[in-house]
């Protein structure tokens, strides 16, 4: 069988997930070990050793564990109940609905680090330098590892399936339904971005960059006697990851209402290909179905319709556009 043929191939599956996911949940569950790891050795080291930094940051880093547990259980439902004929239009968006919970944590540990440095502006603790500042490095050797686990590939692949059929109605009214979705080197209409792995990725990120700020903080306290320096630097940080989660929030949640952001290319395209001749388009709607994925609904008027392959063809170039309805009807 041909590739077109197979393309048209009837049943058809509805699996929108992205390109790397099972990758980015077997690197997920890794970065979940060496985090829980990390944070029992802490712990423990801090309890037997009675340093209160080793037991704050082992905490600190149980709220990032139980973020990321929240990717990796997404990522597990997503493929194990990827052909469930429930799910609609598949599960390529459960990865969206993970990284806004976990954005709203993400959120969450922003303001504890900005309540807890405005505390230690009025309530100063003592600082035990060497021993915080190689907690501090440790800690973000650890989490650059987990942020090069968790980066984000780019690479592609070449897939699809699709089906088309025209019914006639009164009228001459016809419909077609069709389903296609193809991935290749350089034909993307833009990042298809994992939504459940970026949030991942920001929960190593804000751990990095409260140990830089503290490495920097506490190196100049110990050198000058800033003491100030170092709830600064959590202020500083707290602002940054706040910012990270609103952007986590705001991206999300366009995909989980369907929000066609005005970057995105994928009408004008879909509108540029059909709109020859006397076909036009009366009624659009594009929304996201998982990373990489599209569907959309097309309302076509013509006083010259063609048959369903001729409007599956005008459109087989768009390789994001993995479900497809198209109704055509006759203008009067």
């Amino acid at each position: 069988m041909n590739i077109q043929a197979s393309r048209l191939a009837s049943p058809h599956e509805h699996v929108y997930l992205g390109d790397n996911h099972e990758r980015n949940e077997r690197r997920t569950w890794l970065v979940i070990a060496i985090t829980t790891a990390m944070m029992v050795v802490e712990i423990t080291a801090g309890s037997i050793f009675g340093s209160m930094a080793l037991i704050a940051d082992g905490w600190h880093m149980s709220t990032h564990a139980g973020a990321m547990l929240i990717a990796a259980l997404a990522y597990r439902y997503a493929r194990r109940n990827a052909r469930n004929a429930r799910f609609t239009f598949g599960t390529g968006k459960i990865g969206d609905l993970a990284g806004f919970a976990s954005a709203v944590v993400l959120a969450l540990i922003a303001l504890l680090i900005a309540w807890e440095s405005l505390m230690r502006f009025y309530s100063p603790v003592a600082i035990s330098f060497r021993q915080a500042i190689t907690v501090a490095v440790v800690g973000l050797i650890v989490n650059l590892l987990c942020a090069w686990l968790l980066r984000e590939d780019h690479g592609h692949h070449h897939h699809g399936h699709g089906h088309g059929h025209g019914h006639p109605h009164n009228r001459e009214h016809h419909e077609h339904h069709e389903h296609d979705h193809s991935h290749a080197p350089g034909q993307h209409h833009g990042h298809a971005t994992d939504n459940n792995l970026r949030a991942a990725y920001l929960h190593v990120l804000a751990d990095a960059l409260t140990s830089v700020l503290a490495i920097v903080a506490l190196t100049m306290g110990s050198l000058y006697g800033w003491n100030w320096l170092d709830p600064t630097m959590g202020i500083v940080g707290a602002l940054v990851i706040a910012r990270w989660s609103w952007s986590l929030i705001r991206d999300t949640g366009r995909v989980l209402l369907d929000y066609a952001s005005e970057e995105e290319d994928l009408p004008e395209e879909i509108r540029s290909a059909i709109e020859t001749g006397s076909d036009r388009i009366t009624d659009l709607h594009v929304w996201q179905l998982g990373p990489g994925h599209h569907g959309a609904i097309l309302s076509i008027r013509s006083t010259d319709p063609q048959e369903p392959a001729a409007y599956r063809a005008k459109l087989s170039h768009i390789h994001d556009l993995s479900h497809l309805t198209v109704e055509v009807e006759r203008a009067a």
